[in-house]
């Protein structure tokens, strides 16, 4: 389940169905994505063949990814069963 959203595309998207600010080409992924999140109690359950889940290092350590297109990811934490932290970027 979803407890906290960084992005306000993303924010906007899920709290109100406002897609406005999301890539016009990503919108039905990210939707897609964050109905799974909304559904998810762990990162494993992103496990999905499209959306090739791996987890981050570096910067963005503890974090995990979901692909979006391109280089364009949802990343996303969990704690205590619920998503946080969840963000939509480019970080390549």
């Amino acid at each position: 389940m979803i407890r906290s959203v960084r992005s306000r595309a993303l924010k906007r998207y899920f709290e109100r169905g406002d897609a406005g600010r999301i890539d016009a080409e990503h919108r039905t992924v990210v939707g897609d994505i964050l109905a799974r999140l909304n559904a998810s109690f762990s990162a494993n359950d992103m496990n999905l063949p499209g959306f090739r889940l791996h987890r981050l290092k570096g910067v963005y350590a503890g974090f995990w990814a979901v692909t979006v297109r391109a280089n364009w990811r949802v990343i996303f934490r969990f704690e205590d069963g619920h998503a946080v932290d969840i963000d939509y970027l480019d970080y390549h």
